[in-house]
């Protein structure tokens, strides 16, 4: 697919210019942008319909609990920190500027959740906007939902000693 200036990356030209404007977002590869504001694997894919709207898709992914953890973490626990984290994410609220219905869908992956959510927008702006807020949303979430009392590691840990320093509290 070519973005109508010969660019066979598959993303329009005035989202790149939005990219390029947007401090979250890294350079496009594979038809897509990494978000770069968090350390999950968050990536944007964008696509230009036919009657002109954008189509965002975003997928975050972040690790289960049991996988950044030091210690054993209980099945149970594990499993009670993956439904709070899937209903967490589908209350996604009004953190975006455009009025979208949003749908996010979280899956397991392995050691992985998987939430994916898509968007549409004539404005590529708020477009890249809204989705780079789907990804902040989705930290967020895993941030709220990490069981205290185990130690973690990266990314989590790092997470977590910014919190401390936002809130000025070295307790968790």
């Amino acid at each position: 697919m070519t973005d109508g200036n010969g660019d066979e990356s598959g993303v329009p030209e005035r989202v790149r210019r939005a990219a390029r404007d947007h401090d979250a977002l890294g350079d496009p590869a594979g038809g897509g942008f990494p978000v770069t504001s968090t350390p999950f694997d968050g990536r944007i894919a964008v696509d230009e319909r036919d009657d002109g709207r954008l189509a965002f898709d975003v997928t975050v992914r972040v690790p289960t609990l049991s996988a950044v953890a030091v210690d054993e973490v209980a099945d149970v626990v594990d499993e009670g920190w993956y439904d709070t984290f899937e209903r967490r994410v589908a209350d996604i609220g009004a953190v975006t500027e455009g009025d979208h219905d949003l749908s996010p869908a979280t899956r397991r992956a392995g050691e992985e959740a998987v939430v994916e959510a898509s968007l549409t927008d004539l404005n590529e702006r708020r477009g890249v906007n809204d989705a780079v807020a789907v990804v902040d949303y989705v930290e967020g979430t895993y941030v709220q939902g990490v069981v205290p009392g185990y130690e973690y590691t990266d990314p989590v840990a790092g997470l977590i000693d910014r919190a401390r320093a936002a809130g000025g509290s070295g307790d968790y």
